[in-house]
Parts: structure tokens; C-alpha cells; sequence
């Protein structure tokens, strides 16, 4: 027996539990803890330390399918209330997402009304006598930054939805990056994007998105990145590589935001003429009415109808570069001969006038006067930041550089 004891104290001294065993001190019953017994306590009211609020605030937005009877109910207004501002006409301002604010006093009555209406103006109701006051002042907003990032699985425009990326910030970026990616030809599954950009908010609540300040777009294994640069003026503004190189090409890449390429440069049998000859253009496929581009600035040569081409503009940039854009259903306001436009104004919406067996845009870049295909060509580039400037645009574009660095890797929680 003794034995055996011995041989299971060896055990437990090789196993180390023994030693654990021995730090154990002995504890006497005074030490033991004992079961404590609750006994409710009456607590007497402070009166006036926490007095009753004098008003209390409700939001609410304006859903789609909603009807303003239905919004002032889910505010809690009494009948007569909601009858008598269903009669003010400023509240028919109101628009699907529209945030509305509602105080409410201590009675249960309405005090006052307030949402954001057109042109950036804050409308307010507020209780006069038996009644309503209406008055509007201009909307104060606060800035903020946002940021985000996606995956291209078939579309732009899918990947920022399921980032949660506002729809202007996509197009935005499309601009961006138009000179160096078409974004009709050049996206493939698993491209990549991060973008830096402005969110104005009003109260708390987002109402709308405003500029990009940085982006990167991983497209085909290569990498792009841009940051915004206001200038020393702060109103000649450009969007530029990190070393300075000005991203905004002479010309953009395409004169449609987003369309697919129906008929490209070169060799084709002719839709209309059943013939082989040599297509000096490329035709665009779209919706009647999308908005067709100003590839660059330029002059206009001529705005009209003409031939096989039918509405037709064309526009004369500075050297020896021309663009075409045909079969149009109409033009774009104050597009006449003689005319000036910017890159990216709308001179057309996509038709199907002329020679056309469908809406489409056919677009043809001609440098002196020979045509060339714009999927191609080499397209020249716009001034870089002055020498000057340089180090004022570096201390702008290193801390938008680093939320991309940020958004890259995946440590976004670090910004906050």
C-alpha cells in the first residue's frame, strides 16, 4: 500500500502538479466567503435634478411610395396638424431620401419642421398661433471625408453599389482614369479600386457626395493613381500622378461614360450597303438619348445634317486633331458652328439618324485629316504640376497617398 502511495506522489511530482498542489495556502473560515443577502432599498426622487425635457426631436425620410399623410403620421402629428400642413406648398418639395426633422414639445404638439430643399435651401415650419409659419435660408453643410474601396466582378457601376460608393463617385472615377482605361473595353474580373472622396452633410445626415480626392484603379494587373490638386488659386484644379504628371489627357479616351463597342476601326461589311469596305470610325452602342462628349476642347467646325452621317458635329482641337460624332438625335445646348467647348461638354445625345440600322454613336479622330482608331492612338497629355509647385502638391498628395496605402492593405479601422 505504501507503495503504491509512493509511486502515484512520484507520479504527481514528475507530472508538476505536486508543486501546484504545495502554492495552495491554507485558508481558515473566517475567509470563507459567505452568501450575501439582497434587501431592496427605496430610493427617494430627486425632484428637479432631471426634469422633464421641454421638446424632443423625430427624424424621418421621405421613402419611395410614401405619401406625405403617411410621413407626418409616422411623426406622430395629431390629425389637425397634419391637415393643415398638407396645405403648405413647400412641403410638395419634398423628394424620395429627403430627411426631415421634427420638434416636438412636451404637450405632444409640433414645434417646427425643417428639411432640405432645392438649391441647397433649408425650409422651416414652424408654429404661429393657431397655425404654421414657413420661412427658407441657405443650408449650412459640413464636409467630410469618406473612403472605400471594391472588386470588379462585372461592372463599375456594380462594384461601387456593393462597396456602397455613391453612383457620382463612380462616374467621377471613370473621368479620372478615361485617358489611360476605357472603361467600355479594358475591365476584367478582379480589377481593383480605392477611392478618397467628399461627403457633404447636413445636421449629422449625408445629403449628397462631392469630388474625389484621391484614387488608385488596378486594372489588368496595373496600377493608377490619382490625387486632386487645387493649384495656388485653388480654382484651376487637376487631377495628377503622384509625381506630378497631369492624368487629364488632351483627349479623353472615349465620348460616351459608359457604352460597349459595336463595330471597331477598320475592314467591315457595311450594315446598309451589304458591302466590304474600310470602317473609319468606331460605333458606339446606346441607348437613344445618352449624352455624347466633347472629347477635348475645341472649336466647332460644323453642326448639322449631313449625308449617311446624319446629325453629325464636328470639332476642331487645337493642332491638327478633329473629331467626328454622328447619327445623333439632337444637339447639345448652345452647339453651333463657331462655338467653343470644354473636354467633357455634352455637344449630342446618342440617335439614329443617317445611315443607321440602330441608336448608336459613331466617332471617328482624325489627325490631319487621316482617320486613326481612338481605341489605339497615343493620346497627348495635359501640362504636369509646375516646378514651382511641386512641393506645395507634395504636402497635399502624401496624406491622400497614405489613406490609399491604407485602403490597400485592408487597415482602414486605423483612420479611425
Amino acid at each position: 500500500m505504501r507503495i503504491a502511495r509512493a509511486g502515484a506522489l512520484a507520479a504527481l511530482v514528475l507530472s508538476g502538479v505536486l508543486a501546484a498542489f504545495a502554492t495552495i495556502a491554507p485558508v481558515s473560515d473566517a475567509e470563507i466567503a459567505r452568501p450575501v443577502r439582497a434587501e431592496p432599498m427605496v430610493l427617494q426622487p430627486l425632484d428637479g435634478v432631471m426634469p422633464d425635457p421641454a421638446s424632443y426631436i423625430r427624424e424621418e425620410r421621405f421613402q419611395r411610395g410614401d405619401t406625405l399623410a403617411g410621413l407626418l403620421a409616422r411623426l406622430g402629428l395629431s390629425e389637425s396638424e397634419a391637415q393643415s400642413l398638407q396645405r403648405l406648398a413647400q412641403l410638395r418639395q419634398l423628394r424620395t431620401g429627403s430627411a426631415i426633422t421634427a420638434t416636438i414639445g412636451a404637450d405632444g404638439g409640433l414645434q417646427s419642421i425643417d428639411f432640405l430643399g432645392p438649391r441647397d435651401t433649408l425650409v422651416l415650419i414652424v408654429r404661429s398661433g393657431s397655425g404654421f409659419s414657413v420661412s427658407e435660408q441657405r443650408a449650412e453643410f459640413e464636409t467630410r471625408v469618406a473612403m472605400s474601396s471594391g472588386i470588379i466582378r462585372s461592372s463599375l457601376f456594380a462594384a461601387a453599389d456593393a462597396a456602397g460608393i455613391p453612383d457620382a463617385i463612380a462616374v467621377q472615377v471613370a473621368e479620372i482614369f478615361g485617358g489611360d482605361i476605357d472603361f467600355h473595353r479594358d475591365l476584367r474580373r478582379n480589377d481593383r479600386f480605392a477611392v478618397v472622396y467628399e461627403m457633404h452633410a447636413h445636421n449629422g445626415l449625408s445629403v449628397r457626395s462631392g469630388r474625389v480626392l484621391a484614387a488608385e484603379f488596378v486594372n489588368q494587373g496595373r496600377a493608377y493613381r490619382a490625387v486632386w490638386y487645387g493649384g495656388v488659386d485653388g480654382r484651376s484644379g487637376g487631377y495628377y500622378a503622384p509625381d506630378g504628371k497631369n492624368l487629364r489627357k488632351a483627349f479623353l479616351r472615349s465620348p460616351l461614360e459608359f457604352s460597349r463597342v459595336s463595330s471597331a476601326f477598320g475592314m467591315r461589311r457595311h450594315p446598309i450597303m451589304q458591302n466590304w469596305r474600310a470602317h473609319r470610325g468606331v460605333d458606339y452602342a446606346a441607348p437613344s438619348g445618352t449624352r455624347v462628349r466633347a472629347v477635348g476642347d475645341a472649336t466647332i467646325e460644323f453642326a448639322g445634317r449631313q449625308g449617311g452621317y446624319g446629325n453629325v458635329v464636328v470639332l476642331r482641337h487645337q493642332g491638327q486633331y478633329t473629331t467626328v460624332y454622328a447619327h445623333l438625335s439632337g444637339f447639345g445646348r448652345g452647339v453651333r458652328k463657331g462655338a467653343r467647348v470644354a473636354q467633357g461638354d455634352i455637344i449630342g445625345f446618342v440617335g439614329q439618324t443617317g445611315w443607321a440600322t440602330g441608336p448608336h454613336l459613331h466617332y471617328e479622330f482624325k489627325v490631319a485629316g487621316e482617320a486613326r482608331n481612338p481605341l489605339a492612338i497615343a493620346l497627348p497629355a495635359a501640362l504636369p504640376v509646375p516646378a514651382g509647385e511641386m512641393a506645395r502638391f507634395a504636402g497635399q498628395a502624401q496624406p491622400l497617398a497614405a489613406r490609399l496605402n491604407l485602403l490597400a492593405s485592408g487597415q482602414v479601422a486605423l483612420l479611425e
